[in-house]
C-alpha cells in the first residue's frame, strides 16, 4: 500500500477513539470559552468524545511544550492563542517553535481586549477619568493579566506606553484565576479578552472603561472604544486557534479543518461566539499560518519597545 493510499485510509478511519484538545490555560479562561463549546459540537459531529485537557502555566508555554511533543496521530491537538506569538520574544529558552513545531489548522475566534475595573477599587467610569486617575496615582493601582508574556500583559504595557502611566502588573496562571481575583477585589483592574469579561460587564459586576477595537462590539454595545477616546492606535485583540503537532497526517488535518468549519457555522456556536464578542474569523490552514507569522513579528516589536519582561 502506497504512502498516499495509507494516509488516506487513516483519515477515512479517523477518529477511531477519543480526541484530546490540550488547552494551555486553566479552566474558566477565554480559551475555554471557545474550546469547550467547539469540543462539544465536534463530539456530536464525529461520534467520538473530544476531551479538553487544561494545563496552565508560564503564559501558556508549558502546555504548548507538551502539545509539541504529543504524538502526531490525529488524536492530539493544541488550542493556542495570540499569547503564543508573543512568547518567542519573552521566553528565551522555549523548547518548541510556534511557527515550526505545529501545523496551523484554524483561527477559532478573534476577540478584542477590554479594560475592566472593579468598581469598588477604581472610581473611574470612562477612559478620560481612568487615565487622569492613573496619572495622579503612579504605581498605586495594579492590573491582573493571564500571565507574563500573554496578550493581556502586553495590552497593559502598550497602554502604559501610549498614555505615559505606570500601573503595576500582577501575572496569574490564566485569565480564569485573574478574573476571580478581580471580582474579589484582590486586584484593581484587568486588560482582558472580552470572552471572559462580557458576562461580568453585563451582570454589572465589573465596569468596562473601553474596548480595544476599531468599532464597538455587539456583546457590549454601550462601551466606547479607545479610538473614540482619542487613542486611535490602541487596537488589541486575542485570537484563539487550533494547531496540530507537526507530522500529523495531512488528510486528517484537512478533515479536522472541514469539521471545524462545519461546527463554527452551526447556529449554536454562532450564538455563543457572538455572546462572547467574537465573529467567525474564517481563517484556516496556510492563511491562518500567515497570520501567526505576522503576529510573531508584530509582538516582537511591541516587546522591544515596551521593555516588557517576565515578572
Amino acid at each position: 500500500m502506497s504512502l498516499v493510499t495509507g494516509t488516506a485510509a487513516i483519515a477515512q478511519e479517523w477518529p477511531a477513539k477519543p480526541i484530546t484538545f490540550l488547552n494551555p490555560f486553566p479552566a474558566g479562561g477565554g480559551t475555554d470559552a471557545f474550546a469547550r463549546p467547539l469540543a462539544a459540537q465536534l463530539t456530536e459531529q464525529l461520534g467520538k468524545q473530544v476531551i479538553i485537557d487544561n494545563r496552565g502555566g508560564a503564559g501558556g508555554t508549558v502546555g504548548a511544550s507538551a502539545a509539541a511533543k504529543a504524538a502526531p496521530d490525529g488524536y492530539n491537538w493544541f488550542v493556542g492563542a495570540t499569547h503564543h506569538t508573543i512568547a518567542p520574544s519573552m521566553y528565551k529558552n522555549l523548547d518548541y517553535d510556534i511557527e515550526k513545531s505545529f501545523i496551523p489548522v484554524a483561527m477559532l475566534a478573534n476577540v478584542p481586549q477590554v479594560l475592566v475595573v472593579n468598581p469598588q477599587k477604581v472610581s473611574a467610569r470612562n477612559a478620560k477619568e481612568f487615565v487622569e486617575l492613573m496619572k495622579k496615582n503612579p504605581g498605586k493601582f495594579n492590573f491582573a493579566s493571564a500571565g507574563s508574556g500573554t496578550v493581556h500583559h502586553l495590552a497593559g504595557e502598550l497602554y502604559k506606553i501610549q498614555t505615559g502611566t505606570f500601573i503595576t502588573h500582577i501575572p496569574y496562571r490564566g485569565a480564569g484565576p485573574a478574573m476571580s481575583d478581580l471580582l474579589a477585589g484582590q486586584v484593581d483592574l484587568e486588560f482582558d479578552g472580552l470572552a471572559t469579561s462580557a458576562p461580568q460587564i453585563n451582570a454589572g459586576k465589573l465596569v468596562a472603561i473601553a474596548v480595544a477595537s476599531k468599532n464597538r462590539n455587539p456583546a457590549i454595545p454601550n462601551v466606547p472604544t479607545f479610538v473614540e477616546a482619542g487613542m486611535p492606535d490602541y487596537i488589541v485583540s486575542t485570537w484563539y486557534s487550533l494547531f496540530a503537532p507537526r507530522g500529523t497526517p495531512k488528510p486528517i488535518v484537512d478533515k479536522m479543518i472541514a469539521e471545524v468549519q462545519k461546527a463554527l457555522n452551526t447556529p449554536k456556536l454562532k450564538a455563543i461566539w457572538a455572546a462572547n464578542g467574537s465573529e467567525i474569523p474564517n481563517l484556516y490552514g496556510e492563511e491562518f499560518g500567515k497570520q501567526v507569522n505576522a503576529d510573531v513579528k508584530r509582538w516582537a516589536a511591541v516587546v522591544a519597545k515596551s521593555g516588557a519582561k517576565l515578572d
